[in-house]
């Protein structure tokens, strides 16, 4: 479904751009768009895959993805039946889910692309993503949100009363989105249209034979020793550290927001600094050489950069066309009377539009929200609400398949567009019980 979609989105900017007069900023945002898919997002993105898989790798080869993935097992094998319980992907994508909650934006996208690849290991169908690969897309494109914090800073800079306020409402949101998410993605992959074309016999008999290669490949991806009762309280005492510090920062925010919402936002700050000395140190105790193993897992993070580029600068350049155009303006002003019957102010709508398409652009049509409604302003709480309630789905599809070389993405894009408009319809009504 992307195909037409990337298709749609240019010839539309092109032709609105030439009945406009728009050229110029047409040609503009074109190199803009390919500038921002190498420049800003993949070169410093490269950095951080390569940090994170390198993490990643420590994780596995200790055994904590294992360990991680047996402790939420009887979830991860509902949703995922088609993933063997102690594969590698199970840790990945329970640690991806976990960066996703707590708005780690830049640990998530790497654990989740680290997924992609485990899942694309018991993929039988070269180029066409499989049944797991849509529902983690759609968990991915979906996941609940305990700190939008992205939409929470830009109502603080703005100077909002109480720039919190949105946080239970997001979490409502992205909870709809997720649920919506889930289900649209199991009922669609039932149907024919998606269904996945029948595997030729030799075919077969070497997805057989490379399914038992891979089970021993997991397999065996055991640490030289066990963890020692010394090890034991070394990482007890690190852990402890951490709590300490998490319950100190916790204390210092009481005063100005509920204990619970501190304490997510305490978490939130220990959180990455935490998971950057774990998993080195529950390695080394248990005798894995942890430079050598890092370094490894590091050299895959360019290997990755290398393939998804392309996708950006494809869906990039579209989203960038499409809205230099002026198209988002236009359905803004065609849509708007339809949907302020529903309870969505004119002035959301075009978050609305963009925010499937491009991250960094519904960020910016929510600061020009804040300023020109006012942080305290319905319009503002609930766009910070649809903000932090949804996701970008294009672009995460585009990046997500892109890494695996997923061509037919099936019916993951309709179901993420599903939890979005979930979240979008969750986020209007919670918004009204709360604030009109």
């Amino acid at each position: 479904m992307i195909n037409p979609i990337w298709l749609t989105l240019l010839l539309i900017g092109i032709i609105t751009g030439l009945l406009t007069g728009h050229l110029d900023a047409i040609t503009t945002a074109t190199f803009e768009a390919c500038k921002t898919a190498i420049m800003s997002i993949s070169l410093p993105l490269a950095g951080v895959m390569a940090l994170w898989l390198g993490i990643m790798r420590l994780a596995e080869k200790s055994g904590a993805l294992q360990k991680l993935a047996a402790f939420l097992r009887p979830i991860l094998v509902r949703l995922f039946p088609d993933v063997p319980p102690n594969h590698p992907a199970m840790g990945s994508i329970v640690m991806n889910i976990a960066a996703n909650m707590l708005g780690l934006g830049n640990a998530a996208t790497p654990l989740g692309l680290r997924a992609m690849q485990d899942l694309q290991t018991l993929n039988r169908h070269p180029g066409i993503a499989t049944n797991a690969m849509c529902t983690f897309l759609a968990i991915n494109t979906s996941s609940i949100q305990l700190i939008p914090a992205t939409a929470i800073g830009i109502l603080a800079a703005a100077g909002a009363l109480h720039p919190t306020s949105i946080i239970g409402t997001a979490l409502v949101a992205s909870t709809c989105s997720c649920i919506f998410g889930i289900i649209a993605a199991k009922v669609l992959q039932r149907l024919p249209y998606f269904s996945l074309p029948p595997l030729p016999t030799s075919s077969l008999m070497n997805s057989a034979s490379t399914e038992i290669n891979n089970s021993s490949t997991f397999e065996i991806s055991v640490p030289p020793k066990s963890l020692s009762t010394f090890g034991k309280g070394i990482l007890f005492l690190f852990v402890l550290l951490f709590v300490g510090v998490a319950w100190q920062l916790t204390e210092k925010q009481i005063g100005s927001q509920a204990p619970f919402l501190a304490l997510l936002e305490a978490i939130s700050l220990v959180a990455i600094p935490f998971l950057l000395g774990f998993f080195p140190l529950y390695a080394h105790l248990r005798g894995v050489r942890v430079y050598e193993e890092f370094v490894e897992g590091a050299k895959e993070g360019f290997q990755v950069i290398l393939r998804i580029f392309p996708y950006l600068v494809a869906i990039l350049v579209a989203i960038g066309i499409f809205r230099a155009a002026g198209c988002i303006e236009f359905l803004s002003h065609l849509l708007a009377p339809l949907l302020d019957r529903i309870g969505l102010p004119s002035e959301v709508l075009p978050l609305v539009l963009v925010r499937p398409l491009s991250g960094s652009a519904s960020t910016g049509l929510f600061a020009e929200i804040v300023k020109s409604m006012g942080p305290n302003s319905f319009a503002s709480q609930l766009a910070g609400t649809i903000l932090g309630g949804t996701e970008t789905t294009l672009y995460v599809l585009a990046v997500y398949f892109g890494s695996v070389a997923i061509k037919r993405g099936r019916h993951a894009l309709a179901a993420g567009l599903i939890a979005d408009t979930a979240g979008i319809i969750a986020a209007i009504t919670i918004c009204h019980l709360m604030w009109k």
